[in-house]
C-alpha cells in the first residue's frame, strides 16, 4: 500500500534567501573570554562600551554611565541574526562595530568587585557563538579618556551582511523575528535611545525610512 503524502501548508512569503550555509563555524568563546581578562588586568574597575541593545538593556546595573565616541569603529545594522533577531529561514539583522569612522555610545563602569560576573553575563548573552571580536578601545568622555571593552565585528566575517540593497533591507524589517523579537523593533528601540541620550545616528535614521515603505 502506498504511503499518503504529507502535504504542508504554503507560506504566502517565501523565505528570504539564506545569506550564507547555516549553521556557520561557530569559535569557542572560552579563550577569548580569557584574553579579555588578561588584557584588562584586573586593575580597577571595568568599562563597557554599549553602542546599541547595551544601552538600553545592559542585564547589569552600572555603577556610572557616561556618553562616550570611540575613533576608528562605526555602529552598523550589517550583522545577520538568526536566533535573537532573525531565523535561519528568514534571518534578521543586529547591530556590530565595524571598522573605520568613528561612533557616539556610552561607557558603563563595573566597579572591580562585580567585573568577574558581568564579564561572564556579557560572554553568555553576546559571545555564545564566538561571533564577535572582543576589543579593548580608548573613549573619549567629557570626564576624560577611558579603555573600555567593546564588541567589534570583522568584515571577514561570514556574519558580516556587507552591503545589503534598500529592498532587502525593507523585507528584513517587514518579517524578521526571532526569540527577542523583530529586527524592526531592535533598531527603533535603539534609535530611540540614542535620542533620548542626545546621540543622533543620522544613518540609523535614513535606514529606518525603509521601514515605512511597503516591500515589494
Amino acid at each position: 500500500m502506498a504511503r499518503r503524502a504529507t502535504v504542508l501548508p504554503v507560506s504566502r512569503n517565501p523565505p528570504l534567501p539564506t545569506p550564507f550555509d547555516y549553521p556557520v563555524p561557530l569559535r569557542d568563546p572560552a579563550p577569548m573570554l580569557e584574553r579579555a581578562k588578561a588584557q584588562w588586568g584586573g586593575n580597577g574597575d571595568l568599562w563597557v562600551f554599549a553602542y546599541a541593545s547595551l544601552i538600553w538593556r545592559p542585564d547589569f546595573q552600572p555603577a556610572e554611565q557616561r556618553l562616550a565616541r570611540v575613533h576608528g569603529w562605526h555602529r552598523a545594522l550589517k550583522m545577520w541574526s538568526r536566533v535573537n533577531r532573525g531565523t535561519p529561514a528568514c534571518p534578521g539583522l543586529v547591530f556590530a562595530l565595524l571598522p573605520g569612522g568613528s561612533c557616539q555610545g556610552a561607557v558603563l563602569r563595573v566597579p572591580k568587585p562585580d567585573a568577574e560576573m558581568v564579564l561572564q553575563r556579557l560572554w553568555e548573552r553576546e559571545m555564545v557563538t564566538g561571533v564577535y571580536d572582543p576589543k579593548w578601545l580608548p573613549c573619549q568622555t567629557d570626564s576624560g579618556p577611558v579603555k573600555a571593552l567593546g564588541f567589534t565585528l570583522s568584515r571577514t566575517s561570514p556574519n558580516f551582511t556587507g552591503d545589503l540593497p534598500e529592498q532587502r533591507y525593507r523585507e528584513i524589517f517587514a518579517r524578521a523575528i526571532g526569540r527577542y523579537g523583530s529586527t524592526l523593533d531592535y533598531a527603533c528601540q535603539t534609535l530611540d535611545c540614542l535620542k533620548q541620550h542626545g546621540i543622533h545616528d543620522h544613518a540609523l535614521h535614513r535606514l529606518l525610512r525603509h521601514a515605512r515603505e511597503p516591500a515589494r
